[in-house]
């Protein structure tokens, strides 16, 4: 997870850089999603992943296939806010919102997941990693 985390950054620089010869954030998200797409379809083949099964799919429903869309929204949100804000701040504030969630989610087991109540120690986590946006916020001054 610490090298999927590392190379966040990289790609909120490479479409925050990206936007400055496309134009739009939604134009930028659009051609990361595509190199990503075309980027899945060949490792898929390379690999001999199999395709889904019928079954597999008929056992899904609507809201299983939004994290697409979810997704979209996160990388326009990085590269619209970064020109603004920059990427210490992008990724400090995604980081402390994705906490913020993770303990919702984890507290009430939602969305299929194994319930971890929320605890002291949890939440001081989380405070913390407020405190942490709140000095990289205030640098930026």
């Amino acid at each position: 997870m610490i090298s999927g985390g590392l190379v966040i950054p990289v790609q909120v620089a490479v479409n925050t850089l990206l936007r400055k010869y496309i134009g739009s954030p939604m134009q930028v998200t659009f051609i990361s999603f595509l190199a990503g797409t075309i980027a899945s379809f060949f490792i898929c083949l390379v690999f001999r992943y199999p395709l889904p099964t019928v079954a597999g799919l008929n056992g899904t429903t609507w809201w299983m296939w939004c994290g697409g869309l979810l997704g979209t929204f996160y990388v326009w949100s990085t590269i619209f806010a970064t020109p603004h804000i920059g990427a210490a701040l992008t990724m400090a504030l995604t980081v402390a919102g994705q906490m913020a969630a993770a303990l919702l989610l984890d507290h009430y087991g939602a969305l299929g997941l194994q319930r971890y109540p929320l605890s002291f120690i949890r939440v001081a986590g989380i405070l913390l990693v407020v405190a942490g946006v709140s000095l990289i916020a205030y640098t930026k001054k």
